[in-house]
């Protein structure tokens, strides 16, 4: 259960070391594991029902979802599996695979049913399940979303093994790109025509017309009763290109820290220049996949240099000046 020393502040310091920007959505995300985690220790005590508030995030891809739920994760101490919604709807036997989600978080858990309930589980591309003519009923979005508001109100379910886990407790968290959704936003919200007297009013409207409304998401195929089981919404921001270097550089197990640690290893100091990462991150930003695609492209630079030094034990320092330029060597 979560440490009675931990507060949303605590949650966000430690997110802030791992996941670059995202401030609003680490806030959001923060508060509501604080609040779910606490109702789970205290309401329960008093003999209150507890009304679980599952989260949504919304983001393109490779703006952090799932770096945020496993980092959260590692910080509360509890198991975490992630799947996909769309592999859910392309098969025909939906309630299997949940439970095979499940199974998968009991074995995270080392097999401690107890702590598997309190674990958490992230369902990303929740924005694809609208059904197309060519499915089915039986394999369509819909049929997912019912088989998954059951686990995510809360039911025993009977996993492979025979033993039965509860997912009263279980956070569930869902992710999606909802690409359009801005543009359903613009069209449907407007508060307009209720009066603000003062600055704090208007912060006020300003925050109801950013709130999506259950409605904006019935176009990407959701029905209304699985948007309410997700009444926290939280919003990633597009990186940019300055967003993308810092994710490079500053979080503490950095693409760049971890090979630094390698070099070290073999008594090499690496050095990279500035103008690399803003010249990795022009790249990485031409792709449009986010952070993605940020290690492949710093890899791809590295094996050349890793390849010659293990080999050469004069080599004692590394200087990379330009992804354009030979690297040198000392």
């Amino acid at each position: 259960m979560l440490d009675q020393t931990i507060k949303p502040s605590s949650i966000v310091q430690y997110l802030d070391q791992y996941v670059i920007g995202q401030e609003e959505a680490k806030k959001t995300v923060a508060v509501a594991v604080y609040a779910h985690f606490r109702k789970i220790a205290h309401l329960r005590r008093a003999d209150v029902p507890i009304v679980k508030s599952n989260i949504l995030l919304i983001g393109s891809s490779g703006t952090g979802k799932t770096l945020l739920c496993n980092t959260l994760s590692t910080f509360l101490g509890v198991p975490f599996v992630t799947a996909e919604a769309t592999s859910l709807a392309q098969t025909r036997y939906v309630n299997e695979e949940i439970e095979a989600i499940l199974q998968r978080l009991a074995d995270k858990a080392g097999g401690n049913i107890a702590q598997a309930q309190n674990g958490i589980v992230f369902i990303d591309e929740i924005d694809k399940l609208k059904a197309t003519d060519a499915q089915t009923r039986s394999t369509s979005g819909e049929s997912v979303q019912h088989a998954l508001l059951k686990i995510m109100e809360g039911a025993p379910v009977k996993l492979s093994n025979g033993q039965y886990i509860d997912t009263t407790d279980i956070l569930f968290i869902c992710g999606g790109a909802f690409v359009g959704l801005d543009e359903i936003m613009s069209q449907t919200h407007g508060y307009g025509f209720i009066s603000t007297s003062n600055v704090d009013n208007q912060k006020i409207m300003d925050r109801l017309n950013s709130r999506v409304k259950p409605t904006d998401l019935f176009t990407f195929g959701l029905i209304p009763e699985f948007t309410g089981r997700l009444p926290v919404v939280a919003h990633f921001e597009d990186l940019s290109r300055k967003m993308l270097v810092r994710i490079m550089t500053e979080p503490k197990n950095s693409i760049y820290s971890q090979f630094r640690e390698i070099f070290r290893n073999e008594n090499v100091e690496l050095t990279v220049n500035p103008l690399v990462f803003e010249q990795i991150a022009e790249i990485a930003f031409e792709y449009k996949t986010g952070a993605r695609s940020l290690r492949g492209i710093f890899e791809e630079l590295i094996t050349p240099v890793l390849y010659v030094v293990p080999d050469k034990p004069e080599i004692r320092k590394v200087v990379i000046a330009s992804m354009f330029v030979e690297p040198t060597y000392s």
